[in-house]
């Protein structure tokens, strides 16, 4: 019973230092990405991490709301032979 205990609480305190959060930082020995042509200051950590909107656009609005029936395609051939 003891070692399940003990056993749980190792596992919390592990996965609790997963969820530990600090600023980025680049590894030692490494710098971040040159300064983009035309940028007017070099983009930190934080600012390179945030996407442009076109890159993941939002979606307003669902394509298909319901099941539908698909038409009969004419070039959806049987193959030759």
């Amino acid at each position: 019973m003891k070692r399940i205990v003990l056993g749980g609480a190792v596992l919390a305190l592990t996965l609790g230092a997963c969820a530990k959060q600090t600023d980025l930082e680049p590894t030692p020995g490494a710098s971040l990405p040159p300064q983009p042509y035309g940028a007017p200051e070099q983009p930190d950590a934080d600012d390179l991490l945030d996407r442009p909107t076109q890159a993941a656009p939002e979606r307003n609005r669902e394509l298909r709301t319901r099941s539908e029936e698909r038409k009969q395609d004419p070039f959806d051939l049987p193959p030759e032979g």
